[in-house]
């Protein structure tokens, strides 16, 4: 499960107000009013997930921003820079958001009222599909540009697709390399093609005219409008593909081009003149300018927003959340608290990850998931702000996502009832180890937490605090030494078809299954699933897997993730993005501008 995408991270903080992975989903957006803190989803059962939207849907332009004004400049202070910005190479929610000023793909989510609704975006709609789900075709909206005013073409497209199976994009998504050529991964699926500078043309795409882009897969692929989305599926120009130096910057097709990019330190945006707001239903260009700074304390940016200093006013974030040390502050302030911008964190959830293959027996599993203490665990790392306690393995954001809980357990634990299944045990525990990443001093008590939970049951439990790189290639890697650690779950769009079948199958690697799980009967499922050509069947099926698998407690639902940031009393439009997970930089504005 690599910490690198939308599906699955590792912890990388558990000291944020709401515990941090990844591109990849959310029920239910905060406002820039700081509402939504508890309006996930999860607290009911209603399903606020993805729609897919018709061609009608997918004309531009975009639906307005109530009381968005043009001009100004806003100011995003991120503590660290974007390691990528080729869009081959993007593969987490936060840089998929700011990477739509100025980019664009054959689809995208057009936000209404909260509420995602995917549509096309290069593309007149999200894709027809033929032979069983085995053919897709797309074709390109009039009238859409580079920042040169060339136009993007079906080529283009192509083009940037086939970077993905080229060296040096191992980073990105490995979906069209997979799908393309039907393998079972990409070392396989570059050896049947090695990419354009390599192996030229693609025939698995192919390009009849300038505006027409039709993919065809060897087994039928139900959620290619979803994949459509993604940052690997945006136009490349072959004569501006500079190789490492497009990752630092990328010719535009947004509203907003690139005019300088200096690493680690600041990324300046204008307007693209060439970007036509008739073709495009997702994005706006209120603000001249975007300025991005980076390098400063997550802490030092929220004093300056908070306090009005410097471009406080103008400035908010899309990386660092709110420091624990200004959550008093911020609930004893009703001016500061409007300056929070609270949502879901996408389709995250945060759960105890259980090493299966070494705590075999599932009666020691159903012990630990009633010992795990959650609403302590939930309070170090912010209480609310954190996010709602979750019972399922996917998050509400899931399409077909229903609400279960196998083994009801009281917030804080039962140990009474972990108790009683330790005694059905084939072999008696004392000691169990956990692991996790010393990133802050939240990360200390969450351990103390679990610990003296485990205590209470008898159990004495280990733990280990290790250096945040170290912790990632250790419980990662096939040669992890411990039994449990928190770990962040996610999918690479909102539908169940990245989680199960990439995360829970018994030949899957360290990597991807760290917790060593294996079902036959999973395994069984999961192939049969694979051949469904319907994106809703699929989705219902998927879900319908889930609950056979928690059944045997792989792993320890803990929260369903939010996210809480900061903005200047200047900026307007500041929401949680509902799939992103972080404020939607393409609808704010300066509201004194």
């Amino acid at each position: 499960m690599p910490a690198i995408t939308l599906r699955t991270a590792a912890v990388p903080a558990l000291a944020t107000a709401a515990a941090l992975l990844l591109c990849s989903c959310s029920a239910g957006a905060g406002t820039d009013a700081g509402q939504g803190r508890n309006s996930t989803a999860a607290k009911s059962g209603r399903r606020l997930t993805t729609t897919l939207g018709t061609a009608k849907d997918s004309q531009g332009p975009a639906p307005e921003v109530p009381g968005a004004r043009r001009g100004g400049t806003v100011t995003v202070a991120n503590q660290a820079d974007f390691p990528h910005l080729d869009p081959q190479k993007i593969y987490a929610g936060e840089r998929y958001s700011t990477s739509l000023l100025w980019g664009r793909q054959l689809t995208q989510y057009q936000i209404t009222d909260g509420r995602p609704r995917l549509v096309g975006d290069l593309a007149t709609d999200t894709g027809t599909s033929s032979d069983g789900g085995r053919t897709w075709t797309y074709h390109l909206k009039d009238g859409i540009a580079w920042e040169d005013g060339k136009p993007v073409t079906a080529q283009q497209v192509k083009y940037g697709i086939e970077r993905t199976f080229a060296p040096g994009f191992e980073i990105g998504p490995v979906y069209w390399p997979q799908w393309l050529t039907g393998s079972e991964d990409r070392t396989e699926a570059v050896k049947k093609y090695g990419g354009p500078k390599k192996d030229g043309d693609l025939k698995a795409i192919e390009t009849p005219d300038d505006k027409t882009v039709v993919f065809h897969f060897p087994q039928p692929q139900s959620d290619v409008p979803y994949m459509a989305a993604q940052s690997s599926s945006s136009p490349v120009r072959e004569d501006k593909d500079t190789g490492t130096g497009y990752d630092v910057k990328p010719f535009a097709t947004g509203p907003y081009r690139i005019v300088e990019h200096k690493q680690n330190q600041s990324l300046s945006l204008e307007r693209n003149p060439h970007w036509k707001p008739e073709t495009d239903s997702i994005r706006h260009a209120y603000p001249d300018r975007f300025e991005f700074t980076f390098g400063k304390p997550a802490l030092n940016t929220a004093q300056e927003v908070f306090n009005g200093q410097g471009t406080g006013a103008t400035t908010l974030t899309t990386k660092d959340e709110l420091p624990p040390e200004l959550i008093s502050t911020v609930e004893r302030d009703p001016a500061k608290r409007q300056l929070a911008v609270s949502g879901s964190r996408g389709a995250y959830t945060s759960d105890l990850y259980i090493r299966n293959d070494w705590v075999t027996d599932p009666e020691v599993r159903k012990a630990i998931h009633y010992l795990f203490p959650r609403e302590q665990a939930r309070q170090v790392l912010g209480g609310r702000y954190a996010g709602d306690l979750a019972t399922t393995l996917s998050s509400p954001a899931v399409v077909g996502w229903k609400k279960y809980d196998l083994y009801p357990v009281a917030p804080t634990g039962d140990i009474a009832k972990a108790k009683e299944h330790l005694a059905r045990a084939k072999s008696k525990v004392t000691k169990l180890t956990y692991a996790y990443p010393t990133e802050s001093p939240q990360d200390d008590q969450v351990a103390q937490v679990l610990v003296d939970a485990f205590g209470k049951a008898g159990i004495e439990l280990v733990v280990k605090g290790l250096q945040p790189a170290a912790f990632y290639d250790m419980v990662f890697g096939a040669d992890n030494p411990y039994d449990l650690f928190l770990s962040t779950n996610s999918v690479d769009w909102p539908t169940p078809s990245t989680l199960l079948p990439l995360s829970y199958e018994s030949h899957l690697d360290a990597v991807s299954n760290p917790i060593h799980y294996g079902n036959p009967r999973v395994d069984r499922e999961l192939a049969r699933i694979a051949k469904i050509g319907d994106a809703q069947q699929k989705a219902e099926e998927l879900i319908s897997l889930e609950e056979t698998v928690m059944k045997d407690v792989p792993v320890v639902p803990f929260l369903y993730k939010s996210v809480t940031q900061f903005r200047g009393k200047d900026i307007g439009g500041a929401a949680i993005h509902p799939i992103y997970g972080v404020p939607a930089l393409a609808d704010v504005y300066v509201k004194n501008s």
